[in-house]
Formats: C-alpha cells, sequence, structure tokens
C-alpha cells in the first residue's frame, strides 16, 4: 500500500486514461508527481534553490528528460553499460519542456531551478514525449514554487483526415501532420511540428484542436494542488532594485536610444556600437565619486533600449534596418561551391550565412539509433554547426549544444518530408549545416541552403524548401501590433513571438513556435502563418534563380547505386561462405555491395564513384546468380582431373562433370594427357540430373563429328 497517494485522472476523446499520483516517490524534492499512460510510467520532480545567486537577473533553470533502458527491459550498449549523456532525442524533448515552462515563472524570479523527467516504465502503445511537459507542470503544481501555470503538452496529428491528441505510435505512420502543442488554460505557449504540406488554415485548425485538450489537462492540474494543498506558493525576493535611479535613466536616455533606433540602420555591429556609447556615456556623467549598481544600470538600459525599439516599430511601422514589417532582407545563394563535395550551397540573407553540404553515402554510413524506447537506423540525418565568429564572439567550439541540435532537428524535419521515397533513394544522405555569419534565423538559412544542396547533388526533391522566421512586437493594454517577417537577432530579443516556418510551394513542411506574452489571438496567428508564406515563396522565387530544380546526374565522384533483385535462395551464393565470395568481389572491384533480404527477396544496392568498378562488379555477382541452362556454351575452368572424366567450373560456384565420353568423339583409354588443372576450355551444358541437380557437361558437342571412313 503506497503511503498518501493522491491521484488524479485524465480521460482523454477515445477513452484512454492519463493518471497523475503524488505523495509517495521523491518526497524530498520541492515537487513529484508520476504519470501514467497505459503501461507507460513517468517521474517528474523539481528542486530550486530558497534565493538566487549575487546578480542574477534570469531565471537559471535546467530541464533534463531521459528514458531508462530498464523502462523497455534493455540494456545499455558500450563499455560501460549505463546511461551516459542525454541522446539528441532526449535533449530535443527537453528543449520542448524547457520553452514551454520557462515563460510561466514569475519575471522577477531568479532561483536555480532543476527539473527532471525520467521515464521509468515504457509502452510500444504509448509516445512518452508528449507526456513530459504535462509531468513537467505537475510536478511544480504540488509544489510550492511560485509559477504562472498549469501548461501541459499534447501530440495532435491528423490521421485519415481525422485529427487525434496523442495517437499511438502504429497509427502515426499515417499522418499527414505531426505537432507537440503546450499551452495553458489561456493560451498557446510553444509548437512544434511537422507536416505533408499542409495549409495553414490545418495548423491554425490543429492548434485550436490541441487547445481544448490542454485545457482539460490544466483544470485537473488545478484540482490536484488543491489536494495536496499548495495553492499557496512561497514568498521570494530576488531583484535588487532602485527605482529612482530607472527614472533618471529613463529621463535621460529613451529620447537618445529612441533617435538611434529611428535611423534605421541596417548594419547590425553599428547599431551595437551606438547604443553601447549611450550607455557608456551615461556611466562617466555619473562621476567616480557616484555610488551605482552596475548590474542594474545594465538591467534598466536594457529594458529601456527595448521598451524604445517596441514602441518605434509599433508606431512607425517600420524595422530597426529600415525594412517594412513585410520586408525580406536581401537574398544571394550559390551551388556547387565546393568541387569536392558531392553537392554544396552558400545561402546569405542579410547578415545570415549558411555553407552546407550535401554527401551521399551507402547503408553501411546510415545512422543507428540505440535508444531506451527507439531503436534502428537513420538514411538522412542533419548536423547543425554555430561556431563563435559567426557572431563576432571569441568562443572555443566543443560539442554541439541543446540549440544546435535543436536548430538541426528543425531543419531536418522540414527537408525530410520533400525526399524521395526509400524505395526510390538508395542513399544514406548526410546534410552539414556551417553558419558563417548570423542575425536572426540561422535555422531557417539551413533550411534553404540544404534545399540547393540536395538538388546540387542530384538528390531527386519533391519540391525546393524554404523557411522564414516569423516574429510580433505588440501592446497587450491598446490590442496594437505588428507582424515582422524575416526577423533580426535584437528583433527574437525584443519582440513576442519566435515563430519559424518551412515550406514548399504547395504548403508547410514543419514549424517551431515559441511566445513570451500571454494570449495569442488565433486571427493574430493566422495573419502570421499568411505572411510567413509571402515571405517563403519570395524566397523560393530567389533560390530558384541559382538552381530551379535538381540536377539531371549526380557529380562525377559522387557514388553510383545499381539495385539489383535475386531469389531469396541465392543469397547465401552471392556472399559466399564467411562472406568469401562477396569481400572478393569488392577487393577486386573496389565497389561497395550491400545485400539484405526483403520482401522474401534478395535485395542488392551495389556503389562506386567509377563505372568500369561499378561494371565489374555487377558483372560478376550477375555470373553467380546467373542460372544455367541447357544448350548453352560456357567458357570453364578445369578443377580437378578424375579417371572417368574432369569437373569443371563453368559459372561462379557452378561445377559440372565432364565424362571422358564427352571429351573427344574419339575414344579415349585415359586421362593422361588430356587435359591440365586450371586450363579453359568450352563445354556445352547438355543435361540436369533431376534427381541430385548435378550438371552435365560436353566438349564433342562443340566439335564436328567426324565423317565416317569408307572402308
Amino acid at each position: 500500500m503506497l503511503p498518501n497517494l493522491i491521484s488524479k485522472t485524465i480521460t482523454l476523446e477515445d477513452g484512454r486514461e492519463i493518471i497523475l499520483e503524488t505523495g509517495a516517490l521523491a518526497k524530498q524534492a520541492d515537487g513529484a508527481v508520476v504519470v501514467r499512460m497505459g503501461k507507460a510510467i513517468l517521474l517528474a520532480t523539481v528542486v530550486t534553490k530558497k534565493e538566487a545567486g549575487e546578480g542574477v537577473d534570469f531565471l537559471p533553470m535546467s530541464v533534463d528528460y531521459q528514458e531508462k533502458f530498464a523502462a523497455s527491459g534493455k540494456i545499455p550498449g558500450g563499455f560501460l553499460k549505463r546511461e551516459g549523456r542525454l541522446s539528441d532525442y532526449e535533449i530535443l524533448i527537453s528543449r520542448m519542456v524547457d520553452r514551454a515552462i520557462r515563460p510561466i515563472f514569475p519575471d522577477d524570479y531568479h532561483a536555480d531551478t532543476n527539473i527532471t523527467i525520467t521515464l521509468m516504465s515504457s509502452d510500444e502503445d504509448i509516445l512518452p514525449d508528449c507526456l513530459a511537459g504535462l509531468a513537467a507542470s505537475a510536478a511544480l503544481a504540488v509544489s510550492d514554487i511560485p509559477f504562472n501555470g498549469p501548461i501541459s503538452e499534447v501530440r495532435v496529428a491528423k490521421i485519415d483526415g481525422k485529427l487525434t491528441i496523442n495517437p499511438k505510435p502504429s497509427d502515426l505512420e499515417r499522418a499527414s501532420m505531426e505537432l507537440i502543442v503546450a499551452g495553458s488554460e489561456e493560451f498557446i505557449l510553444m509548437v512544434e511540428g511537422e507536416g505533408d504540406e499542409i495549409s495553414e488554415d490545418e495548423m491554425v485548425e490543429a492548434l485550436q484542436f490541441a487547445h481544448e485538450e490542454l485545457k482539460r489537462h490544466c483544470q485537473v492540474q488545478k484540482e490536484l494542488t488543491k489536494l495536496v494543498g499548495k495553492e499557496q506558493k512561497r514568498e521570494y525576493s530576488h531583484e535588487e532594485n532602485d527605482e529612482a535611479l530607472l527614472e533618471k535613466m529613463k529621463a535621460e536616455l529613451y529620447d537618445k536610444l529612441y533617435e538611434v533606433v529611428s535611423r534605421q540602420i541596417p548594419n547590425k555591429q553599428e547599431r551595437t556600437d551606438l547604443t553601447k556609447a549611450i550607455k557608456e556615456s551615461f556611466v562617466e556623467s555619473l562621476g567616480e565619486e557616484h555610488e551605482f549598481n552596475e548590474s542594474l544600470i545594465g538591467k534598466y538600459f536594457g529594458k529601456i533600449h527595448k521598451e524604445a525599439a517596441r514602441n518605434f516599430t509599433l508606431t512607425e511601422k517600420k524595422r530597426l534596418d529600415g525594412r517594412n514589417p513585410d520586408e525580406i532582407r536581401p537574398i544571394w545563394s550559390v551551388v556547387d561551391y565546393l568541387p569536392s563535395a558531392h553537392g554544396s550551397a552558400i545561402f546569405t540573407r542579410g547578415e545570415t550565412q549558411s555553407i552546407t553540404t550535401c554527401t551521399l553515402g551507402t547503408k553501411l554510413d546510415e545512422q543507428m539509433v540505440d535508444g531506451a524506447v527507439h531503436s534502428g537506423f537513420n538514411k538522412f540525418y542533419l548536423h547543425y554547426n554555430f561556431p563563435g565568429f559567426s557572431t563576432g564572439e571569441v568562443k572555443i567550439n566543443r560539442g554541439p549544444g541543446r540549440r544546435e541540435v535543436g536548430h538541426g532537428n528543425l531543419a531536418m524535419r522540414a527537408l525530410k518530408k520533400v525526399l524521395p521515397a526509400d524505395a526510390d533513394n538508395p542513399y544514406t544522405i548526410r546534410i552539414v549545416s556551417d553558419i558563417l555569419e548570423s542575425n536572426g534565423s540561422s535555422s531557417m538559412a539551413t533550411v534553404c541552403a540544404g534545399s540547393l544542396a540536395l538538388m546540387d547533388a542530384g538528390i531527386s526533391i519533391k519540391s525546393a524548401v524554404t523557411g522564414i522566421a516569423m516574429g510580433m512586437i505588440s501592446d497587450p493594454k491598446t490590442g496594437n501590433y505588428t507582424i515582422l517577417s524575416d526577423i533580426l537577432g535584437d528583433e527574437d530579443h525584443l519582440g513576442d513571438m519566435d515563430f519559424k516556418v518551412t515550406g514548399t510551394a504547395k504548403g508547410i513542411t514543419a514549424c517551431q513556435m515559441d511566445l513570451k506574452v500571454e494570449g495569442l489571438d488565433y486571427n493574430v496567428l493566422k495573419e502570421a502563418l499568411y505572411q510567413a508564406r509571402k515571405g517563403r515563396l519570395h524566397i523560393l522565387e530567389e533560390i530558384t534563380k541559382t538552381l530551379a530544380e535538381p540536377r539531371g546526374e549526380f557529380k562525377p565522384h559522387a557514388p553510383r547505386s545499381y539495385n539489383m533483385q535475386i531469389p531469396k535462395e541465392l543469397i547465401g551464393a552471392v556472399i559466399g561462405p564467411g562472406g568469401k565470395v562477396i569481400q572478393e568481389i569488392q577487393k577486386d572491384t573496389g565497389a561497395t555491395i550491400i545485400i539484405e533480404e526483403v520482401d522474401n527477396m534478395g535485395k542488392i544496392n551495389v556503389f562506386s564513384n567509377n563505372q568500369d568498378s561499378m561494371d565489374g562488379a555487377i558483372a560478376r555477382i550477375k555470373a553467380i546468380v546467373a542460372q544455367p541452362e541447357i544448350g548453352e556454351v560456357y567458357t570453364g575452368k578445369v578443377k580437378n582431373i578424375m579417371p572417368f572424366g574432369a569437373f569443371v567450373e563453368f559459372m561462379p560456384g557452378k561445377d559440372g562433370l565432364l565424362h571422358i565420353s564427352e571429351i573427344k568423339w574419339e575414344r579415349l583409354e585415359s586421362m593422361d594427357g588430356v587435359l591440365e588443372s586450371g586450363e579453359e576450355i568450352s563445354v556445352k551444358l547438355i543435361d540436369v540430373d533431376k534427381k541430385t541437380g548435378k550438371y552435365k557437361l560436353s566438349r564433342k558437342a562443340l566439335i564436328p563429328k567426324p565423317e565416317k571412313k569408307d572402308k
């Protein structure tokens, strides 16, 4: 009997239940909740410090989602045989929870906070990622930690034309759209997902559908909070304020900052230098004898600058760099920039630039996924790199961080929707985006450059894909708002929305949205989506000037592929004992050969970047799998000589008996001196024994029969 167990149940539309439990596990955490759905069990805990660190003016929060291998009855691979650093999949789920949870904390709450979500038990019919946000919020709900929640997350998918909440993995395979949506009772906070070139109206409909479910989840969490008696949250005081200093700074600096903003300077560094000079001048004006808090000055200066920039955009409907709200920065692009790559492209939009490569590999290059729940292979993957020099920073390049993993995943989802079907694409494809400059939405530059690199490599994608980052600045008091296309880094920082949308001329392939403001009217959201569509089509028009469609041929140095099918029973003959035959063919020809059983047939892929190499390998394989035909003539090699004849290998791996009576028309008394081992001779297949399957060969059948001499 579990002690003091308190639980609440959420019932989905199809009757499945999500159970929230607290009071039994991890009781020393500030908040702990177990979420159950079927056999899937997640434990979420939250712990925060009582006070913020000295000088901290932000929320130092970490969210870690991890799946235990024991949850699905597995033992981790590798030498250590234990869970290690989070996988990319776990990082992506951690990021989604973080993006949904972070905005609901009070702006002045700065205590160190750690949220841990652990998959303790898995269920093959339940996808746990859509429960992680609910678990984290519920753990906060049963704690005394102040937050403006609760929130929840759900997966909404369109399957067979119908919207469904948290579908089974088997049903998700038929989905034309899949989104993870997070929100509170009042508004949506975060969206991430993909679609098969869906319309803007379809996306808005899905978000509205998901929000209705989110409202019920939030209501149940509020009831759970009451049951555990945690309506009263802890008091805190994490900020030191000086209202007199704030008023002084605003009176002296607001107009100066507004004037700099109103100059609409296109260059980021120039804007930064002018803004920095205003701050330095103010500090100097205080004098050495004046005691001031440098941290407060920095915070207030940022606040005033943000207010000036937002007011300028709302009032003048102009941007920091002089553009109109729906105007896209200048674009240029080139392909085939790197001559040794299989495909390459540079995409530059304003001060954001990506150089992207496409590399074609074989099945041996597939990415192995060995997770607690998900296992298998990826034949398309995308890596995104963001070095410090791209923003003019001095930063040592380490491994990719969570941001790089998230940006790369978004670009990968955008592009995978236009790739040819696996049956039509024998290649493993790796895209790598290296960001050379960044001032706003380098992930969307990656999508554009990746699309060009794929076409430059000769991959027959359905259509080119482009992406755009949308922003918004709004005034809740007046209801005034301005939607911004192709946002700058500064606009991302000072704005209320970061909405990335990718797609083809036909529709949306992926999206990612984060809101920083409470409430987003669905009509405004729809307006943003249609403005994004206009921007995407403009970018599409620009990149098609560089390359309008996939190249008709691969680069000369790119691997070619040849596919063939053979009867399943011949797979062993091609491989040979211990792999001897296939290894010998690869060694002799230099080709790479992949053979596997698919749909009760042998499927062979031959890869080579040299035509002679490929032709040689194909000829050897065809010779092995060719079926001997009675009456056909073959060039064979004498393998063994016996008193009654010789065994001749007339096809790879196939020996036949050339009987002594079938060597010549004349009668031979013995085999001495007639043939030599290794000698090549022409023979004709004259019969196949129906019982044993042994082959009977003849040489004399190829020699004219001597005429009989008259006596």
